[in-house]
């Protein structure tokens, strides 16, 4: 059953140095502040699993949070390139990175293996591309029934999945909708689970037709975080920040101007900053 916790004390339970972790979160609901946490309490050698990492990523991976990266798509949506990550791979600072690309497709079948106990997914995918020779966990199984030759990875199964929601309620069930991503699936694949939340509510209430509701007992911890997803945004809640979006590719081209904004902005600030930044762009009832 999910433990309601503080933001420190959620990272705390569910990672330690050299997990794997997945954070997910697909343009809408980014865990953003629980990357923060991670960086403040100084996590190291993490595995790093996202479907398209993006700026948390890059932040993590400047801090030397990271030794490899599960991805299959990685960039600052709209603007270019994530320096710190491309730094990373290209020169080793603050560490080498390892990667491990995928395709979307890929991804989101190993996160579904994984939710099911499964050791692989099978789909139909990586017809006539180049990825399987650079990617040797991509690998092909004939079917059967059929005689048909289909790709295959290995299931996605992270020490701790990090997500940010909308609603708890006071059991601990989680709401999320709007976009959703492979959110669910990354927190029944994982072995433990952080969900950050924008509310605690009694009742859920109306809710959408795309609404996923995420039971108690498949959540380690809930930790209540308002703002916890800016600069991406939370629907209904705040809108996305896209300003930062592109002020952060000039802050992350440089080394020293990196530093200095984390350290401003991340070391030296709490979770309390998501709540004013969600303030600032909070969605019109």
């Amino acid at each position: 059953m999910a433990e309601f916790l503080s933001l420190a004390q959620g990272i705390e339970a569910v990672l330690s140095d050299g997990c794997s972790v997945a954070m997910e979160g697909f343009t809408h609901l980014i865990p953003h502040a629980a990357g923060h946490e991670a960086i403040r309490q100084g996590r190291k050698r993490l595995t790093l699993i996202r479907m398209t990492p993006d700026l948390v990523y890059d932040q993590m991976i400047g801090m030397g949070c990271a030794e490899k990266l599960v991805f299959s798509w990685g960039g600052n949506p709209g603007v270019g390139s994530l320096h710190r990550l491309r730094d990373a791979v290209e020169n080793g600072w603050p560490n080498k990175l390892e990667l491990e690309e995928h395709s979307h497709a890929a991804m989101a079948n190993a996160y579904e293996a994984g939710a099911a106990n499964l050791p692989f997914a099978v789909f139909r995918g990586y017809k006539g591309v180049d990825l399987p020779k650079v990617n040797p966990k991509i690998k092909s199984v004939t079917c059967p029934y059929t005689g048909e030759v289909l790709a295959t990875v290995p299931a996605l199964r992270p020490d701790a999945a990090i997500i940010h929601a909308l609603k708890a309620d006071r059991e601990g069930n989680v709401l999320l909708e709007g976009i959703v991503g492979v959110q669910k699936e990354a927190v029944l694949a994982a072995k433990r689970s952080l969900v950050t939340v924008e509310e605690i509510v009694d009742d859920f209430g109306e809710r959408n037709a795309n609404a996923v509701i995420l039971p108690s007992w498949t959540v380690t911890a809930i930790a209540h975080v308002p703002g916890g997803a800016y600069p991406s945004y939370a629907h209904g809640y705040y809108k996305r920040g896209n300003d930062f979006y592109i002020a952060w590719d000039k802050i992350a081209r440089e080394r020293d101007t990196f530093a200095a904004w984390m350290k401003a902005n991340v070391l030296e600030q709490g979770p309390e900053a998501f709540a004013r930044y969600a303030e600032a762009r909070k969605v019109a009832a």
